[in-house]
């Protein structure tokens, strides 16, 4: 019977670029009983599938040869393929990185290669005759590790590497004379690879930086007293205490006291949210004014930041379209640069009559200004920063496509319920003939304690808002179909919808128009009879978000078509969608949402869907992307694309904006890595450039490429 294919997960250090990831997944996939290679630069991961015959040391071995640091990233640590394996605390990413990066072997080496040239400076100025042996010297303390990864990068199946160009121009160098150029141009690229490393590192460090906002320890309540333990042992169900000024430590519902939450390290939000008993509060949100008791609902590697986490590191192993273009080129590109470099050295002096010191020196320059590192880490540079970027707003894409494709969007459907409203209905309108509103919402509210029916739990809520008092009502019941009716203070009550009140009682004229207009503007109106005559009206409609409109109208600035899909009826829908300004179909199917998706399509739009990501299944799969409208734990990830977690409307046109902010910064990387490389080739073969300009603009490109990708991590939108 076949080994059951399994994965493990390892920690990477001292990966910096898509050419050290490459040469990772080569090596590992020539280890026999190897099936699948995943390497991620971005979040210093290597995960691996693989038979039960592969061992962790063999995995490790092969990679510790290239000279990176490597380790399962849980000691053991194998699950059936296809299942999570990696459930590490929140509170351990990074953890790998046990030394700072100046401690390391990098920077060490690159300390050790400077004072070795600084050396061969001084006495090379005071014993002139061993000036050549004295930079040779400082030359071989750089270039022999760098040759050493060279050779076992070839032997691992990448003979093309960074190194094996530096090491060729090297050599080369020293054969004709330029042992001082050799060695500074080694020097330059170990500092260039230094500043590849602290810019890496400041990437990953974004989006696990959202790990830290989880306090270590909680207040627990147990047997009547509260106790101090880690948050990440909180179970589902455990009740915290948290004290104004502190984090909450656990995603959770409030079960006593009320306190404004300050939402803004998780979600962005400027303003303060005052929530209460059942609302829902996240890990990571700061507890302003008031003593909180929380009910734990998810555990600490379920909570909100742990899966936004985890998702974004996901998502940053899945490479955009774009960034597949350059690893092919760049597979072409290096050996073509090799081949260049050759014919620049050897055809002049042969064909015509040139010098070969000259030539050869040329040909070595141009080994240099073909190192690809800018190149290939200008795109995925730019796509972890943005997912960073959008991670960090509540705003989750699956991988660099997704990123990419919102750039492309040119029109998005929307579903109503729960999307572009709020999910359930509140009293708008309260409406009374012969008594106060106050009467009409109290008794309205005593003939529905207790029940839990959407249309109740908004009178009920409008009567505590109100503070309105509610009175004990006797004998009520459900007439099934139409109301409620009961006795209150020894009156006979009923509230039902208009048709079944009117079998009760006659409406007058004015009043049947006053229903009339209410159901026009997309409410439902329930009436309160008492003693078989009408006492008022309550008017409900699940009400837009307050940033619908908003939200809606930045698309349309953006030139993007937008649509709502509702299976709602159509006057409610028409009613919703004029005050939004949004074009509306209602009344729709499941099957009918899809269709109309792919109508869309076929007129040439590029089509985003959001919606709860369930009834909407069909439709979410037919897009172009779909997108999940939701809040904490609850939202559909598994269905859509990408999801935004804090139920904003706006957030959508904030993906696209996103979206064209990595892609343009993807065009300026480019342009920077190709143009310094075309510039220098052209000075170079004029004679105006050589060695070390040559990697030191190499090394300056690459540095640009990184800030210049790092600067979207401070992206705030529009």
């Amino acid at each position: 019977m076949a080994d059951l294919a399994t994965q493990t997960r390892y920690r990477v250090t001292g990966m910096d670029c898509a050419s050290c990831a490459s040469k990772i997944d080569t090596a590992v996939r020539r280890i026999d009983g190897v099936e699948d290679v995943s390497v991620s630069v971005a979040n210093g991961r290597l995960t691996v599938t693989h038979g039960g015959g592969v061992t962790n040391e063999a995995i490790v071995r092969q990679v510790s040869k290239l000279g990176y640091g490597v380790r399962p990233a849980e000691d053991g640590q194998k699950a059936d393929f296809g299942r999570q394996h990696d459930r590490e605390s929140p509170h351990d990413h990074g953890a790998e990185q046990t030394e700072t990066l100046w401690q390391s072997k990098r920077a060490l080496l690159t300390i050790a290669s400077g004072v070795a040239l600084a050396a061969a400076f001084v006495i090379g100025k005071l014993v002139p005759t061993t000036e050549y042996w004295a930079f040779l010297a400082a030359l071989l303390v750089g270039l022999v590790p760098i040759a050493r990864r060279a050779v076992t990068a070839a032997l691992a199946g990448t003979p093309f590497s960074i190194e094996t160009l530096m090491t060729i121009a090297a050599v080369g160098a020293v054969l004709i004379g330029a042992a001082e150029e050799a060695a500074t141009v080694v020097l330059l690229f170990l500092v260039g690879e230094l500043l590849e490393g602290v810019a890496a590192g400041r990437a990953r460090a974004s989006i696990q930086g959202l790990a830290d906002l989880v306090p270590k320890t909680a207040l627990v309540e147990r047997e009547g007293r509260t106790v101090e333990m880690a948050a990440e042992s909180l179970a589902v169900g455990d009740v915290i205490v948290v004290r104004p000024g502190d984090r909450i430590p656990a995603d959770g519902e409030i079960v006593e006291g009320s306190s404004e939450i300050d939402e803004a390290p998780v979600t962005g939000e400027s303003t303060r949210k005052r929530k209460g008993e059942k609302d829902a509060v996240f890990a990571g949100t700061i507890n302003t004014d008031g003593v909180l008791t929380i009910r734990v609902t998810a555990t600490a590697e379920d909570n909100t930041i742990a899966r936004v986490v985890r998702l974004v590191e996901e998502a940053q192993e899945s490479k955009a379209p774009t960034e597949r273009f350059i690893d092919r080129f760049s597979r072409y590109y290096t050996p073509g640069v090799l081949v260049v470099g050759a014919l620049v050295a050897v055809v002049p002096p042969l064909l015509f009559g040139g010098g070969w010191n000259e030539w050869m020196y040329k040909g070595l320059a141009i080994l240099l200004i073909g190192c690809p590192c800018a190149l290939v880490i200008s795109t995925p540079a730019a796509v972890a920063a943005g997912l960073s970027a959008g991670a960090r707003r509540g705003m989750l894409m699956k991988g660099g496509a997704v990123l990419e494709g919102f750039g492309k969007i040119t029109a998005v459907a929307f579903d109503k319920t729960g999307t572009l409203t709020k999910g359930k209905p509140v009293v708008t309108d309260v409406v009374a003939y012969g008594r106060s509103e106050r009467e009409v919402l109290s008794i309205a509210a005593a003939l529905e304690q207790g029940s839990s029916h959407p249309l109740a739990v908004a009178i009920l809520e409008k009567a505590k808002t109100d503070k309105a008092p509610i009175p004990p009502a006797f004998g009520a019941k459900a007439v099934s179909g139409k109301g409620v009716e009961g006795n209150v203070g020894g009156v006979a009550l009923f509230l039902a919808s208009a048709k079944a009140a009117a079998e009760r009682a006659s409406l007058s004229p004015e009043q049947v128009a006053r229903i009339e207009e209410l159901n026009g503007q997309g409410k439902t109106v329930s009436v309160v009879l008492a003693a078989n005559s009408v006492a008022g009206m309550v008017a409900m409609r699940d009400e837009p978000r307050e940033d619908a409109k908003m939200g809606l109208a930045a698309l349309r600035d953006l030139g993007i078509r937008t649509v709502m899909l509702t299976g709602d009826n159509r006057k409610t829908s028409e009613a919703i969608a004029a005050g939004l300004g949004v074009e509306a179909r209602a009344e729709l199917l499941p099957q009918d949402k899809q269709r109309i998706v792919g109508e869309m399509q076929k007129d040439g739009l590029k089509v985003a869907k959001v919606g709860d990501g369930i009834n909407d299944a069909p439709a979410l799969a037919a897009a172009d992307i779909g997108i999940a409208m939701g809040g904490g734990t609850d939202v559909a990830l598994e269905t859509a694309d990408a999801a935004i977690l804090h139920g904003r409307v706006r957030d959508v046109s904030l993906m696209i904006l996103l979206s064209r902010a990595v892609m343009v910064n993807i065009k300026q990387n480019i342009a920077v890595a190709l143009g310094l490389k075309a510039v220098l080739l052209v000075t170079t073969v004029i004679g105006v450039t050589g060695l070390w300009p040559a990697i030191l603009a190499d090394t300056g490109a690459t540095v640009l490429v990184t800030a210049n990708a790092m600067r979207l991590l401070g992206w705030r939108g529009r």
